[in-house]
């Protein structure tokens, strides 16, 4: 093919033709191209480009609702009257409903699928006709976090992760890749490799050949404890950028992906503000920022904590936050707060932890979600006491930078 253009290429053959169609907003383009053969025996080739409108996939009045639906509660912190009110001036700017069927019936809908329930308390105006989301909902809100932040992920031959011993291992990965010499035979997917075989040299002379073997690909069955620390400070939505919003799907995302193809890993998730307290991963989606200070130290002592009663020896801290700390609990139980610049006690209590971190085993990866100079120094110098990372990520790429380096962090032997 002579060419390259769009984001979605897809490739089909059909008799002698081979299509290949790029998707654009609302068209799509088609290039074909044909070998053949003339009068004299010469092989020729014809080619050509057709033009057509871009079908969407189908989808039914429900399932559009509720692709919008899944975002906007995401939005509101699992406030279901909010989002529906939200869809509502959707509907009227862009009429997304019709009369054959309206918000009310998509409603009607949820209820019907197990989407929501009715509160068993009063809701907020006293009555008892507001909606709950049910965990079939804030199961499938982990699952779209999932798909929307790790799905683009291109998968390596050897599963994506990346140890030390790719491709040699103790548990299965679930993925399949080439025969390499040196591996077990008994990884070796014989129905898969059969299939290879009768499609590389056909059914009336078959044979079977190294090429055409491929194996179970495994990984080193190390076990990890991760402490997910999300800052819910009041600058986490301050200056128009919502940064709490991001922060919930990654949170989600991760402890989905975690519980499907990490079982054996744990994940706890913790939120951070005047004080630190755990959330069980069903609240992820009803997290909202607080008129909270930062304090990071608090974060960091409940981290380890927890860590401590893990028995594995592989232990990290994910922290995303806008960096700045700006308050402390001193003994005496009150609040040191200071937060005009970085403050020198504030910030010799962050290195002192991350130090404390450091000697039990405990890396501290920071995720720093915002451009400031002067926070990069305290990040790196934070960074340097734990001889952890730190990762300047955009809003955009920073579930795809947690996921890389989780994967990363897994690989490495235990200690």
């Amino acid at each position: 093919m002579p060419f390259n253009f769009g984001k979605k290429l897809i490739i089909s053959n059909i008799s002698g033709f081979k299509f290949y169609t790029a998707f654009f907003p609302g068209a799509a383009v088609q290039y074909a191209e044909n070998d053949f053969c003339n009068f004299d025996g010469m092989k020729k080739s014809s080619a050509g480009f057709i033009f057509k409108n871009y079908e969407p996939k189908s989808q039914t009045p429900f399932e559009k609702l509720f692709d919008i639906f899944q975002e906007l509660i995401t939005y509101t912190s699992g406030d279901f009257d909010e989002a529906i009110d939200w869809l509502r001036q959707l509907d009227e700017e862009y009429e997304l409903t019709t009369p054959e069927y309206t918000i009310d019936d998509f409603i009607n809908d949820l209820l019907q699928k197990g989407y929501i329930q009715q509160r068993t308390k009063p809701g907020k105006d006293g009555d008892g006709g507001d909606y709950n989301l049910t965990s079939k909902t804030e199961q499938l809100l982990r699952q779209r976090a999932l798909n929307q932040i790790f799905g683009d992920l291109k998968k390596s031959s050897a599963g994506n992760h990346k140890t030390r011993k790719s491709g040699t291992g103790d548990e299965t990965s679930g993925e399949l890749r080439e025969f390499q010499f040196g591996d077990s035979p008994e990884h070796i997917a014989m129905t898969e490799s059969l299939r290879n075989a009768q499609i590389n040299h056909g059914i009336g002379n078959f044979y079977l050949e190294e090429s055409d073997l491929v194996v179970k690909d495994t990984q080193l069955k190390t076990q990890m404890s991760t402490v997910l620390m999300i800052d819910i400070s009041h600058s986490m939505i301050l200056y128009g950028e919502d940064r709490i919003t991001p922060a919930k799907k990654v949170a989600m995302a991760l402890s989905e992906l975690i519980m499907t193809r990490y079982p054996k890993d744990s994940l706890d998730v913790i939120v951070f503000g005047d004080d630190a307290w755990p959330i069980s991963i069903q609240e992820i989606p009803y997290l909202q920022v607080g008129p909270f200070h930062t304090n990071t130290v608090a974060g960091v002592q409940l981290a380890m904590d927890i860590l401590r009663r893990k028995k594995n020896s592989n232990k990290q801290i994910f922290m995303i936050t806008d960096g700045k700390p700006t308050c402390i609990r001193l003994p005496d139980g009150h609040y040191y707060r200071n937060h005009f610049g970085l403050d020198d006690f504030i910030t010799g209590q962050c290195y002192t932890i991350a130090a404390q971190a450091r000697k039990l085993g405990i890396s501290i990866t920071t995720f720093m979600i915002t451009q400031d100079p002067e926070l990069e120094r305290f990040i790196e110098k934070f960074t340097e006491s734990n001889q952890g990372k730190a990762i300047y990520s955009s809003l955009g790429n920073l579930g795809e930078m947690i996921f890389q380096d989780y994967e990363q962090n897994r690989g490495r032997k235990s200690r």
